[in-house]
């Protein structure tokens, strides 16, 4: 439970494409209280299913330039072919207001948050096995073989990277999935630091208080 007077932080989720990353995020945004998320900008086709504002900003290569040329990305990175973005805007007005704001990004994106908010959370979503991956999208039935194979690709150096995150989910069933993230988004909330603001008048209460 956030206070008026805390800041949201800023938690990143990665994972390679079929891991059940974003079921995940959007259960814990429904579930979890004090949770927003920053809709990214890309360079994509919209899939079937897939809503304006709510999955993605779908935006032109040449908007997505301009975007990135006037420092609108926090971080922004260029994957599958395809470019990603992420507002800064959109990412401080849902720290200030005092809510987490959860970060569905790749790994390249990742590690630029890194190095822009030091104390961010980094969870990476694994599947159990390469099999299993494979499977999950294939059955989407969205993918060309071209696309399936690209994906998988990919997805051999994202995996690589897991160990350079602060937590390791394996999604090998999405309900222990889902409770081992929203346990690791809890625990964060109560770091010390994230806790100062509300800690320090109790413990000076604590000082001068004489029973």
């Amino acid at each position: 439970m956030t206070t008026a007077h805390e800041r949201g932080g800023v938690i990143v989720v990665s994972a390679p494409s079929g891991a059940g990353k974003t079921t995940l995020c959007r259960r814990l945004l429904s579930e979890l209280p004090g949770i927003g998320f920053s809709v990214a900008d890309a360079t994509l086709q919209k899939r079937p299913g897939e809503r304006e504002g709510v999955d993605y900003h779908f935006v032109s290569e040449a908007e997505f330039e301009r975007l990135r040329t006037h420092g609108e990305f926090i971080e922004w990175a260029l994957v599958a072919g395809h470019l990603y973005g992420t507002s800064s805007a959109a990412v401080r007005s849902v720290t200030e207001s005092g809510r987490d704001v959860l970060l569905d990004i790749d790994t390249q994106g990742a590690a630029s948050i890194r190095l822009l908010v030091p104390d961010a959370l980094h969870v990476f979503i694994l599947p159990p096995t390469p099999e299993a991956l494979r499977a999950r999208l294939e059955g989407r039935a969205s993918e060309t073989p071209e696309g399936l194979a690209r994906r998988l690709t990919l997805a051999r150096g994202e995996v690589a990277r897991a160990f350079a995150y602060d937590y390791v989910v394996v999604n090998e069933d999405l309900e222990g999935a889902y409770e081992s993230l929203r346990a690791i988004v809890l625990a964060a909330r109560c770091r010390r630091e994230r806790q100062a603001g509300r800690v320090a008048p109790i413990i000076a209460a604590f000082d001068e208080w004489r029973p």
